[in-house]
């Protein structure tokens, strides 16, 4: 699964299918995992410990610039859009989409002019 990534939109209702999704994601996952959830901009961000605790894959919120493995799970930080480049993460403070910072839509969009068909896309909701 070289070069292969998933990318996952959330909405504050798809939690639930989220953990369950990571509960049954196997340790040592052959590719990194990008999820973008709507939350408020001063929210706690507890979103990667409660996945860090559903499953076997550490889940954090990334830096900047910050290089990405396989086997992890990656989370858009409070007021932080997520947008990948080839092989790295980049947070912007950007305008809101759709009325939300983090939005699901340049995760999706950077995914897309990054790794095309290489990347896998999920929306979950309940």
């Amino acid at each position: 699964m070289k070069d292969r990534i998933f990318v996952i939109g959330a909405s504050l209702s798809g939690i639930d299918a989220l953990c369950d999704l990571v509960s049954k994601l196997p340790a040592g996952f052959p590719a990194p995992i990008f999820v973008a959830q709507h939350v408020a901009p001063h929210s706690p961000g507890m979103l990667p410990y409660l996945l860090s605790n559903a499953g076997p894959l550490p889940a954090i919120h990334p830096k900047t610039a910050e290089l990405f493995e396989p086997g992890a799970i990656y989370v858009a930080p409070p007021d932080r859009h997520m947008l990948l480049e080839r092989g790295y993460i980049r947070l912007s403070h950007g305008p809101r989409e759709n009325l939300a910072r983090p939005a699901i839509d340049p995760l999706f969009r950077s995914a897309a002019i990054a790794y095309g068909s290489a990347a896998g896309w999920f929306s979950l909701d309940n």
